[in-house]
């Protein structure tokens, strides 16, 4: 008999409704659901507690535990990204302590733990606390394919994992790229190995070959395999619960649920899907057999696609391409997966567009150091050193990144109190803050927006969240959107208007943009009002290298500066790329201020 881990209500909307699905579009189908038997539910993790606070004004909190209580007898899951949580980056041990304690608490049964690099030091306090709380640990492996990650590596960190005190395993395939014959390998020679622990497989249908890989690690054991009910299911989502269901009923591995009721959840969720038609992109639909080249994914392609247009290069998408492969053989192979997609996937862009490790971001340089956790391979030194400079030695760490924060909790506790004690109406809000300080404190307030809710759907042709959908169905038609004065209201004789808002999506998500003319000059702040024009020159004036958002400025107007010294830093595709000093001087003029958005070769200080 083989299990299904059932991802509708996590990973299946994540992957093609951009994490939107409300809990009052979950909970009607739920009960039904609760007595399919499936081995645990996904229902948390990822993205479900940022988009929730940032875009639904929902409680993630307040999700997990209804969701518990529509579903009592079917064990809930959640993703949990190690030392990362549920966001970006490394939290002390004390947070990912009582995370993991008050995640229990609401409703979470089953931990799926993984880290980018695979560096099972990241996982073990995870690992530690889900057993601490009675939850069953799933120790995650994310699958790549690279000359270390052979079928034999995957074996030895599998028992590694299952001798940490993990309860299952699990084989995270999130570019939908493994073939047949490696889940057979990886699951047959973990049997072999001695693994007594269940093994699940969680794969996406990318390249179209998926349906095979689930059918060869039935034959080698597998225990558990991971579906999405299928009207949303496919692309870049998982195989379909009722195909899979169907394909192994009167085998040896039939899971024994019944047709029936998954049929009747079916009709539920065509509902859902039609509802939520402003957020339908074909594109994630489609099949990619390409990801077995490059093994890129689809939502880094995409986001790779948006960079380079961004940064007004849109011709240099296959350079990238070839590149990213270069870059992450160079950064030892780290599976490309949040966050280390988004280091080797810049740091690509970066090289096609300024020359290669010219312009290094943050992130790249924490990699190298260590900080996100240890490297699969070794890195050259070569590469160290254009990445850290010639004492790269002394910037490496070779401990786990976590034992060098101090604790957090308390902390965060306390600025929460300071700002307003009412915000607290339970712990679970001190965690919300201390996960996102500045959207979650913005949800905490009440100023969250709600982009829609259940009743308003389906949204209508002309709602400006319908915008981005349209123009995945009508690309040719660039300008459908732009609102334009009509001809009644001109002036007689005078010039149609240039339209100055727009609509730009970012991986799937519709952003209003509007254009300021400003007579040839940039204006500080892009707002007017009476702030200074800024010239396009002076002596002595640095620029910006990028399109990007001036994240932090680290000096103030006299303050004198060496070569090399970081003046301000530029957010730039969601990393940090810092601005160093060209040459020894005083800041006689700051052009800019922290928020400013700017674009490459806008003048930023002046340094003489």
């Amino acid at each position: 008999m083989v299990q299904i881990h059932e991802l509708i209500f996590r990973d299946a909307h994540q992957s093609l409704l951009a994490t939107r699905m409300r809990t009052e579009d979950m909970l009607p189908i739920a009960g039904k659901m609760d007595e399919i038997g499936f081995f645990s539910m996904e229902v948390w993790g990822g993205a479900t507690f940022d988009v929730p606070i940032r875009y639904l004004n929902e409680d993630p909190w307040e999700r997990l535990r209804k969701l518990k209580e529509a579903m009592p007898n079917t064990p809930l899951q959640m993703l949990e990204r190690a030392m990362n949580i549920v966001a970006y980056w490394n939290f002390p041990d004390d947070i990912v302590r009582k995370f993991i304690q008050l995640a229990k608490k609401n409703g979470i049964d089953y931990f799926r733990i993984f880290d980018a690099l695979n560096d099972l030091r990241n996982m073990k306090v995870p690992i530690e606390a889900v057993k601490e709380v009675g939850g069953h640990a799933q120790g995650c492996l994310s699958y790549t394919i690279s000359p270390v990650h052979t079928t034999e590596y995957y074996i030895e960190e599998f028992k590694k994992l299952e001798a940490m005190g993990c309860d299952s395993l699990c084989i995270k395939d999130m570019a939908g790229m493994i073939s047949p014959k490696r889940a057979y390998d990886i699951i047959q020679g973990c049997k072999d190995a001695g693994i007594k622990i269940p093994i699940d497989l969680h794969s996406h249908y990318t390249s179209g070959m998926t349906g095979m890989a689930y059918m060869r690690a039935a034959e080698a054991g597998v225990d558990i395999l991971d579906t999405a009910m299928s009207p949303i299911s496919g692309g870049t989502a998982a195989p379909p619960t009722e195909s899979v269901v169907a394909a192994l009923k009167g085998t040896e591995w039939d899971t024994g649920y019944d047709m029936n009721a998954l049929m009747e959840i079916r009709k539920y969720f065509l509902k859902v899907w039609d509802r939520y038609r402003h957020l339908h992109r074909f594109n994630a639909l489609k099949m990619d057999p390409s990801v077995t080249v490059h093994q890129i994914p689809g939502g880094m392609l995409s986001n790779l696609i948006f960079q380079l247009e961004e940064q007004g290069a849109g011709d240099k998408y296959q350079q990238v391409l070839e590149e990213t492969a270069r870059v992450r053989a160079e950064l030892g192979y780290p599976p490309l997966v949040t966050p280390t997609s988004q280091v080797v996937g810049v740091q690509a862009v970066m090289n096609v567009l300024h020359g290669r490790y010219k312009v290094v971001p943050k992130e790249t340089k924490d990699y190298c150091k260590g900080l996100y956790g240890k490297p699969p391979a070794e890195i050259k030194p070569e590469i160290m050193e254009k990445v850290l400079g010639p004492n790269w030695r002394d910037e490496v760490i070779d401990c786990r990144p976590a034992d060098l924060m101090e604790p957090m909790w308390d902390k965060r506790k306390k600025e929460l109190e300071e700002i307003d004690p009412s915000l607290i109406k339970k712990e679970e809000d001190i965690m919300t803050y201390a996960l996102y300080p500045q959207v979650g404190l913005k949800f905490l307030k009440g100023e969250a927006v709600a982009e829609f809710t259940s009743d308003q759907l389906p949204l209508p042709y002309d709602h400006p969240l319908m915008r981005a959908a349209v123009k995945s169905l009508f690309p040719e038609h660039r300008q459908v959107w732009i609102e334009i004065e009509p001809p009644e209201k001109r002036k007689v004789g005078g010039p149609a208007p240039i339209p100055t808002e727009f609509s730009v999506e970012v991986d799937g998500e519709p952003f209003e943009v509007k254009v300021i003319p400003t007579g040839g000059f940039v204006v500080a702040g892009g707002g007017g009002g009476g702030e200074p024009e800024v010239p396009k020159d002076v002596e002595g004036g640095i620029k910006s290298t990028m399109q990007g958002t001036v994240l932090k400025i680290k000096v103030k107007e006299g303050d004198k500066v060496k070569e090399g010294d970081v003046l301000l830093t530029v957010e730039a595709m969601k990393m940090e790329q810092e601005i160093p000093a060209e040459k020894a001087g005083e800041v006689k003029k700051i052009f800019v201020k922290e928020g400013d958005m700017v674009s490459p070769g806008d003048l930023l200080l002046q340094v003489l």
